[in-house]
């Protein structure tokens, strides 16, 4: 595909400070900044270039504006830019331009616009990560859905993603798992369904612990036993995993998430003592009242913050767990970056165990991706009535029973099958987009009636815009393939092509600062321009290149709602 249309005319305007008689004062490697218009009364595209130049060559900006316009070579692109506020140059595109890239992105039916990265990288994405023999909860809802999004998109622009999913497979809370297993089981539940079984014994010994100090060691016991490779409980631990991987990946098929590897905290254990070692040897980490730490005086924040790698029993910690963890991910997965999707409380600990990691020498670009909380309509944490934690399960599960009565009362007539294949789409979509829509470090409200309405910025909002589109051809009554010609005679037209042509510019965006919100604000503002054309332009009724065209933007806005909601994992139905 050609450049964006951002880039098109950042390198005419680059151009234009190059040719003028100030050239030879502009900073080094000075590049002027191009953005789309805020207010498109002003034009389509705008840069503060001569604002950000005035003051360092202290000069008037709108008469610098003027000099930079008076070099511009809009040509076929734009009309001659205009001058606003302070100094602001407003930049409006030539329509016969606005067509010619409307058949462009026509042609390009996979990439829509959107070229693949000239930097590949093979990337670990580190998301969702629950604990094994427990349910998973509302709060993984973020972890699991934006590394999601965030895989697809990076995927999508040409990186080699590895998905991992590094589950809590290993710790202390075995050995209450262990005993209650041998004492308490229920072995009909646990055939019927394992994960609630698990956590009932778990949460019986724990409260049993608490007042029975006798057998706190005896679970102590069944761990160290664990440890030690004693064969029953290895083959109860392993049962564990294995019947909560299948309960997991119940949930994971409901929301379409994937993973390369399960590698979880067992399967480093090995490292875990070497990688000690090498550290003391190598003189990163000390001893400290017995137990082995790594100092950060060179961090004032951190200067009585260390890092403990091991205890003073000679047991490991998670620190330990996450360098073994980058070891393997860049010696045996070959990976140029790392990213953990992991909720903002964990900051203290990754900055620790990515500034260990640069002192060892590893180049690997790691990432934190940190997110906030989910919270009730009281602004407090999201719990049940009861006060427990609300499970992932039962919140799919209820979105989907939610999506199910909207589906029934807006179209009775559908066949059952078809109202639950909607309702899931819909359902699990929603519950995707209230939390990609939102910036991901915002703590937001979780509420149904607003996730799940049809107008606003919303799933169903953006879903019912597809379906506008695809309805244009059921009506139409035979196939459709666009190449005729393309003439843009109405102003809600040429900004639905404007709006699309966009697409190529918003994806790799997304990788910027790590925001999927922004891809969900960018198809919002699609489908709003969609919805004015819809109700602007009459498609059927017109004839020539008018109807051919307005067929053709119900076509590209289809693809392009489609491939965006796709990235951030939300699946589209053809009727709702």
């Amino acid at each position: 595909m050609s450049q964006t249309i951002a880039d098109l005319l950042s390198t005419r305007l680059n151009a234009a400070l190059a040719a003028s008689e100030f050239a030879s004062d502009l900073p080094e490697n000075f590049v002027a900044q191009i953005d789309q218009a805020q207010n498109r009364q002003f034009g389509d595209y705008q840069s503060n270039a001569a604002m950000v130049l005035a003051k360092q060559l202290k000069k008037n900006p709108r008469e610098l504006a003027g000099i930079v316009i008076d070099h511009f070579e809009g040509g076929e692109l734009c009309e001659k830019p205009e001058i606003a506020g302070p100094g602001f140059i407003n930049f409006r595109l030539q329509t016969g331009f606005l067509e010619s890239r409307f058949q462009e992105l026509l042609a390009d039916e996979e990439r829509l616009g959107v070229s693949k990265t000239d930097t590949r990288q093979t990337i670990v994405a580190d998301f969702s990560a629950p604990n094994v023999a427990k349910p998973m909860h509302v709060g993984h809802i973020r972890s699991t859905i934006l590394g999601d999004s965030l895989t697809r998109v990076a995927k999508f622009l040409g990186h080699k993603v590895l998905s991992d999913n590094h589950i809590g497979d290993w710790g202390t809370q075995f050995g209450m798992i262990l005993w209650g297993w041998k004492n308490l089981l229920d072995e009909a539940a646990l055939e019927s369904d394992p994960i609630p079984e698990l956590l009932r014994i778990y949460r019986e010994v724990n409260a049993k612990t608490k007042e029975d100090e006798a057998l706190r060691e005896e679970c102590k016991s069944e761990l160290v036993k664990l440890q030690a490779g004693d064969k029953e409980n290895l083959a109860i631990w392993e049962r564990c995993i294995e019947l909560s991987k299948i309960g997991l990946q119940k949930i994971y098929d409901r929301l379409d998430v994937e993973f390369d590897h399960w590698l979880g905290e067992s399967f480093y254990n090995d490292r875990l003592a070497p990688l000690v070692e090498d550290l003391i040897a190598s003189g990163i980490a000390e001893e400290s009242d017995g137990a082995i730490c790594v100092f950060f005086p060179e961090v004032e924040q951190m200067a009585d913050k260390p890092a403990l790698i091991r205890k003073s029993d000679g047991g490991f910690l998670y620190a330990t767990t996450d360098l073994a963890t980058i070891d393997y991910r860049i010696e045996e997965l070959d990976a140029d970056a790392i990213w953990y999707i992991v909720g903002a409380p964990q900051q203290l600990h990754f900055d620790q165990i990515f500034r260990i990691s640069k002192k060892r020498g590893q180049e690997a670009d790691l990432q934190f991706i940190p997110f906030g909380s989910i919270l009730g309509k009281d602004r407090k944490m999201l719990r049940t009535r009861s006060g427990d934690t609300v499970q992932l399960a039962d919140v799919l599960a209820e979105a989907v029973e939610r999506a199910r009565g909207i589906v029934e009362e807006k179209n009775p007539d559908f066949s059952d099958e078809e109202k639950a294949e909607i309702a899931e789409i819909i359902g699990i979509g929603s519950v995707k987009y209230a939390e990609l829509s939102q910036y991901r470090m915002t703590d937001y409200i979780f509420d149904w009636d607003t996730m799940l309405a049809l107008k606003g910025n919303t799933a169903p909002y953006l879903l019912n815009a597809y379906v506008r589109t695809r309805a244009i051809f059921r009506k139409l009554g035979s196939d459709y393939e666009p190449g005729g010609a393309i003439q843009l005679t109405a102003d809600a037209e040429k900004d639905l092509v404007l709006k699309l042509a966009q697409f190529a510019e918003t994806v790799p965006a997304v990788l910027a600062d790590f925001r999927p919100n922004t891809l969900a604000a960018y198809l919002y503002e699609v489908a709003v321009a969609y919805h004015k054309f819809w109700e602007a332009c009459p498609v059927l009724k017109e004839e020539g290149a008018v109807r051919e065209s307005r067929l053709a933007l119900c076509e590209l806005t289809g693809r392009i709602l489609r491939c965006g909601l796709g990235l951030l994992g939300i699946k589209t139905t053809e009727k709702m």
